[in-house]
C-alpha cells in the first residue's frame, strides 16, 4: 500500500514531545519529510507545575511524576533522530514561533532543506491556572502569545509557497477549553478560541487556492496530564467549583499521544482536499466532529422604534430565552 503523504514536506510545531511528536513521526511513516520544532534544545520542563507544589507530593508520588516526564520529554532534535533513524528524513529546528522572524526562518528551513512546504501542523501550546481576578498581564501574554500568535505567524510564512504550488495542508491544535472550562484558566481559553477563529478564516480565506485549514482538540497524555495529576495531588484545585480532588488518577485513563497521528495524516492527504474550517476532537480511537454555531433562537419587533426596556422585560424570557439553560451552569452542554 502507497504512503499517503510521500513527496510531501510537513512543518509540525511544539514537535519535540507529546502529541506532536507523535504527529510528526506520524507523518513521516506515511512518507512525508519532516521539520520538527520546538524553542531550545532539551526538554522545555514543567509547564505550570511549581517546585514547591511539587515538593508537597509524597516521596512516591514524587518519584512517579519524574518518571513520567522522563518517559515524554524529548526535543525537536530527538523527534527528528527518531524519524531518521527509521529510515524516513527529518530536520530539527529550534526557535520560539510566537517570533515572527523566527517563524519566517522555519518556514524557511523546510524551503531550503527539502524544496517546498506542503504541510504545516501547529501544535505549540502553553499552560497556566489563576483565577481571573488574580491573573497577570505576564501569563495572559505567555499563553496568548503562543495560540494565536505563533500560529498566525507561521501561516503567514507558509502561505504564499502554498499559494503558489496551489496546495496545502494547515493543521492546527486547539482545546476544548476554545468553549469555556471548569477549569481556572480563561487566557487558555482566549487563545483556544482564537486558534478556532484564524482556523475558520484562513479556511475560507484559502479554499480558492486548494489550500485547507482545519483545527483539532486531543486528548492524550502529554506532559501537561502527568502536571495535572500531579498539581490535584499536591493538593491543588483548578477547577471553578468545589468538590473531588480534581485531577486525581486522571493520567491512567488518558489515551498515549500516538493515537491522535491517523487522523492528522488524513487530513494531510488529497483525501481530505474537501474538508476545511472543521474543528475536530480526537480522543483515543474516537473522533468527534464540533457542530457549526447557529442562531437558536430570534426576538423581532417590527417597525422603526427601538426596544423599549418594558417590552424587553416582558418579550425576552418567553421568546427569545424560551428553554434556556444558562452556559456558566453547563460548562460541558
Amino acid at each position: 500500500m502507497n504512503r499517503i503523504l510521500e513527496g510531501k514536506v510537513a512543518v509540525v510545531t511544539g514537535s519535540g514531545q507529546g502529541v506532536g511528536r507523535a504527529i510528526a513521526i506520524g507523518l513521516a511513516k506515511e512518507g512525508a519529510k519532516v521539520v520538527t520544532n520546538n524553542r531550545k534544545p532539551g526538554s522545555t520542563g514543567k509547564a505550570f507545575l511549581t517546585d514547591e507544589q511539587e515538593k508537597a507530593l509524597s516521596q512516591d508520588r514524587q518519584e512517579w511524576f519524574k518518571k513520567g516526564l522522563d518517559m515524554v520529554s524529548g526535543d525537536a532534535e530527538t523527534t527528528a533522530q527518531a524519524i531518521r533513524d527509521m529510515g524516513g528524513e527529518a530536520v530539527a529546528f529550534f526557535g520560539d514561533i510566537s517570533d515572527f522572524n523566527v517563524a519566517a526562518e522555519l518556514i524557511q528551513t523546510a524551503i531550503d532543506r527539502f524544496g517546498r512546504i506542503d504541510i504545516l501542523v501547529n501544535v505549540a501550546g502553553a499552560f497556566g491556572f489563576s483565577p481571573i481576578e488574580e491573573m497577570t498581564e505576564e501569563l495572559f501574554d505567555r499563553v496568548t502569545r503562543v495560540k494565536p500568535k505563533g500560529y498566525f505567524n507561521t501561516i503567514r510564512h507558509a502561505v504564499p509557497h502554498m499559494i503558489r504550488q496551489k496546495w496545502g495542508r494547515i493543521i492546527n491544535c486547539t482545546s476544548r477549553a476554545w468553549l469555556g472550562d471548569v477549569i481556572k484558566h480563561a487566557e487558555y481559553c482566549v487563545a483556544n478560541a482564537g486558534v478556532v477563529g484564524l482556523t475558520k478564516a484562513v479556511a475560507i480565506e484559502l479554499r480558492k487556492y486548494g489550500i485547507t485549514c482545519n483545527a483539532f482538540s486531543p486528548f492524550a497524555r502529554t506532559r501537561a496530564s502527568y502536571e495535572l495529576d500531579a498539581y490535584a495531588y499536591a493538593g491543588e484545585s483548578p477547577f471553578v467549583f468545589e468538590g473531588p480532588a480534581g485531577f486525581k488518577g486522571m493520567i491512567d485513563f488518558t489515551p498515549d499521544p500516538e493515537y491522535v497521528a491517523p487522523f492528522i495524516c488524513y487530513l494531510a492527504s488529497d483525501a481530505a482536499k474537501d474538508i476545511s474550517g472543521s474543528v475536530f476532537s480526537i480522543a483515543g480511537n474516537t473522533i468527534g466532529l464540533y457542530s457549526e454555531p447557529v442562531i437558536s433562537h430570534n426576538l423581532v419587533k417590527f417597525g422603526k422604534e427601538p426596544w423599549k426596556m418594558e417590552e424587553l422585560l416582558q418579550q425576552v424570557p418567553r421568546g427569545l430565552l424560551a428553554g434556556y439553560r444558562c452556559p456558566a451552569d453547563h460548562p460541558f452542554g
